[in-house]
């Protein structure tokens, strides 16, 4: 499985992420701008992970939304690359198990998550299926 990097630049080695190409400023953002499979279901070593992945130009992510009962627990602040991130939980069983990450000033980008039990045939077509 080939996994598409970010416009701005290659995807740290361990990330599994693929974004879709963002639309041109003055249009309305995509739904899902990406697709992110974690390796476990430990949501702070995952979210460190994903957040030292993402392209710089999505700025400092102050702000992670996670929908979906298959996380483990969680306090409701991380400490990651020298800042603080708030953490939250929704609950929407008619969602997809997503992720929100919110930067100030900067924007939100939804990921819809992969589920680390998927094995890497699944998890790539719904990789591709999400962007």
């Amino acid at each position: 499985m080939t996994l598409a990097p970010p416009p701005s630049g290659p995807v740290p080695t361990g990330v599994r992420l693929r974004l879709a190409a963002q639309p041109p400023h003055g249009r309305q953002a995509r739904r899902i701008d990406g697709a992110w499979w974690p390796r476990s279901h430990d949501l702070m070593a995952e979210l460190t992970a994903l957040l030292g992945g993402l392209p710089r130009d999505w700025g400092h992510i102050s702000s992670v939304v996670v929908n979906g009962g298959g996380w483990s627990d969680s306090p409701g602040r991380m400490f990651v690359a020298g800042q603080v991130v708030r953490l939250r939980r929704a609950e929407s069983p008619r969602a997809a198990d997503s992720v929100c990450l919110l930067a100030p000033g900067l924007g939100r980008w939804d990921l819809l998550v992969v589920s680390p039990d998927a094995g890497a045939a699944e998890a790539g077509e719904l990789m591709a299926a999400g962007v």
